[in-house]
């Protein structure tokens, strides 16, 4: 990896370390939302709620505090290897920074190598990385593809995300079956038709319903 591409990695890790949640906050808010809605915080059903909430905010949003490039650096590898690299079906959960409501569904990332590949386990991890944050979807699958660009410098990079919105099945317009497919082309998917088809008909082989 080139010594651009590495500044860039490290300035995505050194902004992201920089946050962190911060526990105490989060309860005294879930106090306030409680109160807010007409409920006693001090019942015994809701009186651990905000200790809870916080916990899982912590555990939702790891994505904040982890470190990508150390995360992947033990397992880049020198390769002679040109063919398409392909993980499929990887499950992701996320949190919509519109109404902190979750979001989930499955990624797909291929990658054309250029001298050097990536663990198998690194991939569903780098995906887990950034869903585990306040996102978009659309957010979501662009930082993916850069992230693996950036990483690899391969001949290209595609990412293709489905997800199911609770934000849309629960309220608003209440459409339980809709799905939202959002892709991203860098390098050679981008530029050959054949290419993307390739990746767009190894992702639909096979492919069922999402279930959860």
């Amino acid at each position: 990896m080139g010594e651009e591409n590495y500044k860039k990695l490290y300035e995505i890790s050194e902004l992201l370390m920089e946050n962190d949640i911060d526990e105490a906050s989060i309860e005294d808010a879930v106090i306030q939302l409680l109160k807010a809605f007409g409920e006693e915080p001090s019942r015994p059903g809701l009186i651990r709620t905000p200790g809870r909430v916080a916990q899982m905010y912590k555990e939702l949003l790891m994505g904040y505090r982890i470190d990508p490039v150390a995360m992947v650096n033990d397992a880049l590898f020198e390769v002679t290897y040109d063919e398409m690299v392909l993980v499929r079906d990887i499950e992701f959960y996320s949190l919509c920074e519109h109404h902190l409501l979750p979001f989930m569904g499955r990624a797909h990332v291929a990658y054309f190598p250029r001298g050097k590949v990536i663990g198998l386990s690194k991939i569903p991890r780098v995906v887990d990385f950034f869903s585990r944050r306040l996102q978009l979807q659309e957010r979501l699958t662009r930082q993916v593809a850069d992230f693996i660009n950036e990483l690899l410098d391969p001949h290209g990079v595609a990412v293709v995300v489905e997800g199911i919105h609770l934000c849309a099945m629960m309220r608003g317009v209440q459409k339980h079956e809709a799905r939202m497919t959002t892709s991203a082309m860098l390098g050679a998917f981008r530029t050959s038709i054949a290419t993307r088809q390739e990746f767009l008909d190894n992702i639909s082989r096979g492919a069922g319903p999402m279930k959860f």
